[in-house]
């Protein structure tokens, strides 16, 4: 008889400790979250690199008493070790992560565009506005100078960047902002062309621009150098962002370090990708999430992404009209840092006005020039409040 009941003991045990048994509403609304994620990156293949890798860490995160998040603490005496996640999320919050993506996508980056037709910094410099307006309307909502910060960086359509400035800035906000950051990315094909075509005209849309003249490769070797001395010097918070972006396109353009290129745009890139968006995704318990801040980090995102667009843009505008026409404003869209796909949403919608119309290369100018704006921008506001 004792020995049944000591049987019935340790099945009502072993029941109590099943997830099943544990499972808060909030976490339920979590699962669902991941599951659109989820369904995002592998049925409509929005950034399906990241996403699928965030949405899958929502879901580990959010498994009660699956623990993969749980941090080293003491029982009794003695020291238990912390979950598989919570170590690898050490990255992240070390600020190791974004830098070494940065590296991956300077391997992967041309930066001939650029240099043959330097007016374009200009255009990714001006995509950067979002960030600094966004900025000051999360101030007035109430958000800290550092929380305020990391959620205008979103602006900058850059997952790494992002996710650098606020695991330095305001790291409980790290869940949304990851999320908000990538997703908007991969809504650049639905977001911009609306905007594309209300600021500009169906006669600007048509313009075909000359071609780009060759770049060298003294010139291709040589920009790297110049970029991380003047900025570094200029601004030495952006020094791992920007340091690591222009290592690894010095890999590409020396060719002398073809295996290191290889691993920096290849192995390497995708190993960080999968530990990142993992990590990033475990962040998002339903604590951390489901708040009205959430909420608010979602719409500020999206209207920094949209000023950002918009103010490319226009100043593409400006520069068509300065040039005599000679350049088609739509590559200004381009400024924000979603590389390459915005270039690609510049030439379709280019094309579908005139299919002779080829921008995609005048595109990547302003678009590897955002890449660049927005790792300045991270060291401004690293500097004014890091």
């Amino acid at each position: 008889m004792e020995m049944e009941i000591n049987i019935y003991k340790a099945f009502s045990n072993l029941l109590m400790e099943t997830g099943f048994a544990n499972i808060s509403i909030e976490q339920i609304i979590m699962l669902g979250i991941s599951f659109v994620l989820l369904y995002l990156a592998i049925v409509k293949k929005f950034e399906p690199l990241i996403l699928l890798p965030i949405g899958f860490g929502m879901l580990l995160a959010n498994l009660p008493n699956a623990n993969l998040m749980l941090h080293p603490h003491l029982e009794g005496e003695e020291m238990k070790p912390g979950g598989l996640l919570y170590y690898l999320y050490q990255g992240v919050k070390l600020g190791i992560y974004p830098p070494l993506i940065f590296m991956g996508v300077g391997a992967m980056t041309d930066f001939g565009p650029l240099i043959a037709n330097p007016k374009t910094l200009l255009l990714g410099a001006a995509a950067q506005v979002g960030i600094f307006l966004t900025f000051i309307g999360a101030l007035f909502l109430g958000f800290t100078p550092q929380e305020a910060a990391s959620i205008g960086i979103i602006g900058g359509a850059d997952g790494p960047t992002a996710i650098f400035v606020t695991s330095q800035l305001a790291v409980k906000l790290l869940p949304a902002i990851a999320v908000a950051a990538y997703s908007y990315m991969a809504l650049v094909p639905i977001i911009q062309p609306p905007i594309m075509k209300a600021l500009t005209s169906k006669e600007d849309r048509k313009i075909v621009m000359e071609q780009l003249r060759p770049v060298t490769k003294r010139e291709k070797i040589i920009f790297p150098i110049v970029v991380t001395v003047v900025v570094v010097l200029l601004l030495p918070a952006s020094a791992p962002l920007i340091g690591m972006l222009m290592l690894g396109n010095l890999f590409r353009e020396a060719g002398v370090v073809g295996r290191l290129s290889d691993t920096a745009q290849n192995a390497l890139i995708n190993i960080i990708t999968i530990f990142l968006g993992v990590t990033v995704g475990a962040t998002a318990s339903a604590e951390a999430f489901l708040n009205t801040k959430t909420i608010s980090i979602l719409i500020l995102g999206l209207i920094a992404f949209c000023i950002g667009t918009a103010s490319g843009v226009i100043l593409g505008n400006i520069m068509c009209k300065l040039s005599g026409g000679k350049i088609n404003p739509l590559i200004g869209a381009a400024g924000v840092s979603a590389v390459p796909m915005a270039a690609r949403v510049v030439q379709v919608v280019g094309q579908k006005e005139n299919p002779k119309n080829f921008l995609l290369m005048h595109a990547m100018g302003p678009n590897v020039a955002g890449v660049i704006g927005s790792a300045v921008a991270a060291g401004v506001l690293l500097s004014l409040f890091g």
